[in-house]
């Protein structure tokens, strides 16, 4: 046997045992961890950081239950979820643009719980990172968050705790943030997800498969092996509601990826607009797109209008595994509803990058007073398994970003691993100004950038939420193995801790 097969046998070795250390020893067992002391110290506990009060603003008030729930997906499929008031997506939260919100979370599981809101601007303290900006909820405890909401936009909640398990067991719902004025009189949501329903989503038996499928070079392979279900809202297949329009008539189509899987969504050709990207408005195109790529995370909103009088289907690319479990009946009052079940070809494929924002945070390339390299890589850790790293480190000892308020931080970010990584940075907007070293014609401004392996995106934000903040991969799988650094601001501190009494787990 010669040297090269020799040592393919002994690589494949190593990544097989390191697999298994990393499905027996996941972060959330480990030791307790203490965060950077630059988070630690400061002058500034952000528990005192100052919050905009209700004033004169209307109130919207929630109640959330966490609790165990089994959830029907389809008429064949049910599992055991972890939900917020029973259902799959949790409770809707829609209110208007200005109110004043509250939201009572009150949690009946048996483990510590939080919720963090997804792509919003709010104070440090409610951001819901448990450890960091809070304690975790814990069993028959409540926490209430309060916040003003400022940006119209499409967002989401989740829990922050031990977030690549409660959030893949169904621990998520849809957070609108309505224009004072619609525009459009239908509006729909579609939170996308994937289940383990019929093997365990740990199973030693897709190791081999998911590491030598991490070479084929789609970014995807370990999705691919842990989840076998896809779902839109909580059901599979069949059990999907139906969207009810004339033709002609126009909705706005709110799409919100929830799980750790990239989703690419064919709609019928000449039907949709691209409108918004994580609650951000874009800059107006042709209708020449019909297929719309979403990363973990991210939310695309699309004008969408019927085509013809009979039933229509928007769906996942057949090109893509288990795509036959996301179809989306389109139905006519009073018309013959029959479903063609079979999808249009994809013409062009747009993203969360295919247009630029309509506003900007910058209106040229600015001056930065902070910069950060952001190396995103996979490696061996013997202690814990494979890992997911930022600049060669895991959480809690990657290199946070410093930065004092007012400061313009340039951060370039290189994906030099096989998987995807869609970074999602909390309580700020940012600019992607540049993809593999060459301007971006349109600027987008964003919360989530999807890098996949090989790329290198440039982006800006203004430091001008003072707090500690997460900046992290969406791919909560990625996270919890390490992929997770901090934007530490000077001058304040998080009191909180990692794990300690309250299992903190971010």
């Amino acid at each position: 046997m010669n040297r090269k097969v020799i040592g393919s046998i002994l690589i494949i070795l190593l990544l097989g045992i390191g697999v298994w250390l990393y499905f027996q020893s996941p972060f959330s067992e480990a030791a307790d961890s203490n965060l950077p002391s630059s988070v630690t110290q400061g002058a500034k506990s952000i528990t005192d950081l100052d919050s905009e009060g209700p004033g004169d603003r209307p109130v919207k008030t929630f109640n959330l239950t966490a609790e165990q729930t089994e959830w029907s997906i389809n008429e064949n499929k049910s599992v055991e979820a972890w939900t917020y008031n029973g259902k799959v997506p949790g409770e809707p939260i829609r209110v208007t643009e200005g109110d004043y919100v509250k939201v009572n979370l009150k949690n009946e599981l048996k483990v510590p719980v939080t919720i963090h809101w997804h792509g919003m601007i709010l104070p440090n303290q409610m951001d819901g990172v448990p450890g960091l900006t809070q304690d975790a909820v814990q069993p028959g405890e409540t926490f209430t968050y309060e916040f003003v909401a400022n940006d119209a936009g499409t967002y989401w909640y989740h829990s922050h705790q031990h977030s690549s398990k409660q959030v893949d067991k169904g621990l998520y719902g849809s957070f609108i943030i309505e224009e004072k004025e619609k525009a459009t009189e239908k509006d729909r949501t579609f939170i996308l997800d994937e289940w383990a329903v019929n093997q365990e989503k740990q199973s030693l038996s897709n190791m081999g498969g998911m590491m030598m499928g991490s070479m084929s070079g789609d970014g995807e392979a370990d999705t691919k092996q842990m989840y076998d279900t896809l779902t839109v809202n909580g059901k599979s297949g069949t059990a999907i509601e139906p969207l009810e329009l004339d033709k002609g008539e126009t909705a706005r189509l709110r799409f919100v990826n929830a799980g750790y899987q990239q989703h690419r969504i064919i709609f019928p050709k000449g039907s949709i607009k691209i409108l918004a990207a994580d609650g951000e408005d874009v800059k107006g195109q042709s209708n020449s797109l019909n297929t719309i790529e979403i990363a973990p995370g991210e939310r695309i909103d699309v004008a969408y209008t019927k085509q013809g009088e009979g039933a229509e289907v928007i769906g996942e690319d057949p090109n893509l595994q288990n795509a036959e479990q996301i179809k989306i009946p389109v139905v006519s009052e009073n018309a013959n509803n029959s479903i063609d079940e079979s999808l249009s070809a994809t013409t062009s494929i747009g993203s969360g990058i295919t247009n630029g924002s309509e506003d900007l945070l910058f209106d040229e390339v600015p001056q930065e007073d902070i910069s950060y390299q952001m190396d995103l890589s996979m490696g061996m850790n013997m202690g814990e398994g494979m890992v997911f790293q930022i600049n060669e480190e895991i959480f809690p000892d990657t290199p946070p970003i410093n930065v004092k308020e007012g400061d313009v931080v340039k951060v370039d970010i290189t994906n030099t691993g096989r998987l995807n990584h869609p970074m999602h940075l909390h309580g700020h907007h940012f600019q992607i100004q540049s993809k593999n070293g060459q301007a971006i014609d349109e600027p987008i401004v964003k919360d989530l950038v999807h890098v996949k392996p090989g790329e290198t995106y440039t982006i800006y934000f203004k430091a001008d939420n003072q707090g500690e903040w997460l900046f992290h991969c969406h791919d909560n799988n990625h996270a919890e193995r390490g992929m997770v650094t901090i934007v530490d601001y000077e001058g304040v501190y998080s009191p909180f801790k990692l794990g300690g009494e309250n299992n903190n787990n971010p």
